[in-house]
């Protein structure tokens, strides 16, 4: 009987190429938008115009401009021939931000375009929401699925297979039980107080900007939490080795979350600048959540390093060696 291995690989490939290509034409207008208020163009408010909006969007931009890179690399030969370290640190930064917002963004699109017709913004700037949630989405869908073509073709041992393969000589699991189960508190904790907030709870927040805490505020601060408490199961799952037979779901928790809590941190504090609307949290609890956030999110990435790293040497593991079904993308 005949197996015909390159029907599956062909389908990978293909699904490969579309999604980097869908992402590439979805990140274009949201790049051009920032690019343009980056330049302090067809800015819809006047404060959006002061130097630190314009540093933030210019911020944006890069990061939009690095989106695209990476779907092309997803979808072309020479992003295999990329260092890992060169594809998986925007990587981890860019599902971070994209995942959890992708799920809130039919709330969140509308709920912005609102907020913004009430602050007064010109009609212009309702199209420009379109475009950016537009692009938002198509990345947030595109990314992933090429992402998921390519880490099979170079990194198939992250992806699939048992949570156990076995330890190999050698192995860090002692460290990386410790380290999970106590990273694993800093993230309950710090879900425990998001959700609190997003569900009404006012200790921690300024009484004098208890108004402040819209729709937009109460689902970012929810999905904070959420995404907290997920990251704080998937981490101490894949540390133990126990909690479910199949590695991808903590391990897609605990990739997600500890980007997510970095890249959010950083992008809050980014945004920091006296010409936004204040933060309803007190400025100590505020800083104090987010701070704690960047860490967490550092700290429990380098526990899935570590993780990788053991999972790839195991006995179980393709211990380095290439696949013989490894697929090339034309």
């Amino acid at each position: 009987m005949a197996i015909r291995t390159g029907e599956p690989a062909g389908r990978l490939a293909r699904l490969r190429r579309t999604s980097g290509n869908v992402a590439v034409v979805a990140v274009a207008p949201y790049l051009f938008i920032k690019v343009l208020w980056a330049f302090g163009l067809f800015v819809p408010t006047e404060e959006m115009g002061g130097a630190d909006w314009r540093a933030a969007n210019a911020a944006t931009a890069v990061l939009a401009a690095v989106g695209i890179v990476l779907a092309l690399a997803f979808s072309r030969p020479w992003g295999e021939r990329l260092p890992a370290w060169l594809v998986a640190l925007p990587v981890w930064v860019g599902t971070g931000l994209l995942v959890p917002m992708l799920l809130l963004a039919p709330v969140l699109g509308p709920a912005a375009m609102n907020r913004d017709q009430d602050a007064g913004a010109p009609d212009f700037w309702i199209y420009e929401q379109i475009l950016v949630m537009i692009s938002l989405v198509g990345a947030g869908v595109g990314l992933p699925l090429a992402l998921l073509g390519y880490a099979r073709a170079r990194w198939p041992e992250a992806l699939g297979g048992p949570l156990d393969r076995g330890e190999p000589a050698g192995s860090s699991r002692a460290l990386q039980a410790t380290a999970a189960r106590l990273l694993a508190v800093g993230c309950v904790l710090l879900g425990a107080v998001k959700v609190y907030w997003a569900a009404g709870g006012t200790l921690g927040i300024d009484p004098d900007r208890l108004d402040g805490r819209d729709i937009w505020w109460h689902l970012l601060t929810l999905s904070t939490g959420v995404w907290a408490l997920a990251g704080a199961w998937g981490l101490v799952v894949l540390a133990t080795r126990r909690g479910t037979r199949w590695f991808l779901p903590p391990m897609g928790a605990a990739w997600i979350s500890s980007g997510m809590l970095f890249s959010y941190s950083v992008y809050n504090l980014l945004t920091l600048t006296d010409m936004q609307q204040p933060a309803p949290e007190h400025p100590l609890a505020a800083a104090a959540t987010r701070e704690a956030g960047a860490v967490l999110g550092v700290l429990m990435g380098m526990v899935v390093l570590l993780v990788l790293h053991d999972r790839r040497r195991a006995p179980g593991g393709d211990g380095g060696t290439s696949a013989p079904e490894r697929v090339r993308v034309g």
